[in-house]
């Protein structure tokens, strides 16, 4: 008898903690159930060389997974869309992509403001009369943003980063973007 009272309260306890995993989940961050996610972003790139100063943009897709509410890891990979010419000479970015640790101010509110650090290789290009010169390197980068919820399971997303610094060249992003959560 005591068996079966006991198996009994197990059972119960079970069936209510699986009834209650999904709102658990669901509240890990905000309309995310697991903490995955996946989004589009386009990036206000500034280079700056010496006393040049460019200003080209950039479109990159990212893929992530927090494994708290407050801490997360994504990757990120981007191309250039909008070049700038100075002097006679286009300049762009090829392609970037990286791999990021998140730390997140999760809270109540729709905002849950981030930190973002990790490292990107850049591949920076100059087509002028002359030829074409590229510069493909990496460098540790760190950046500030906030995510804002829009709708379930949709974030919007605004920040700042510095993708490289490094030998008299540095590349700082504005980003705009949509987040999927999963």
């Amino acid at each position: 008898m005591k068996t079966s009272r006991s198996l009994v309260f197990g059972l119960t306890a079970l069936a209510g903690t699986i009834a209650a995993a999904p709102a658990v989940a669901s509240d890990m961050y905000k309309s995310s159930v697991g903490g995955l996610y996946a989004g589009l972003n386009y990036t206000f790139f500034n280079i700056e060389e010496g006393s040049d100063d460019v200003d080209v943009g950039t479109l990159s897709a990212k893929v992530g997974a927090l494994a708290t509410p407050y801490f997360g890891a994504e990757a990120r990979a981007g191309f250039g869309v909008d070049d700038d010419n100075i002097g006679g000479v286009d300049f762009s970015v090829d392609n970037f992509f990286g791999g990021y640790a998140t730390l997140n101010l999760a809270n109540e509110s729709p905002a849950t403001p981030y930190v973002i650090f990790g490292l990107t290789r850049v591949e920076l290009e100059a087509e002028g009369p002359l030829g074409t010169a590229t510069e493909d390197d990496s460098d540790f980068s760190y950046g500030v943003g906030v995510n804002i919820e829009m709708a379930p399971q949709v974030s919007g997303n605004l920040e700042y980063m510095r993708y490289y610094d490094k030998d008299d060249v540095t590349v700082d992003g504005l980003g705009l973007g949509v987040t999927f959560n999963f």
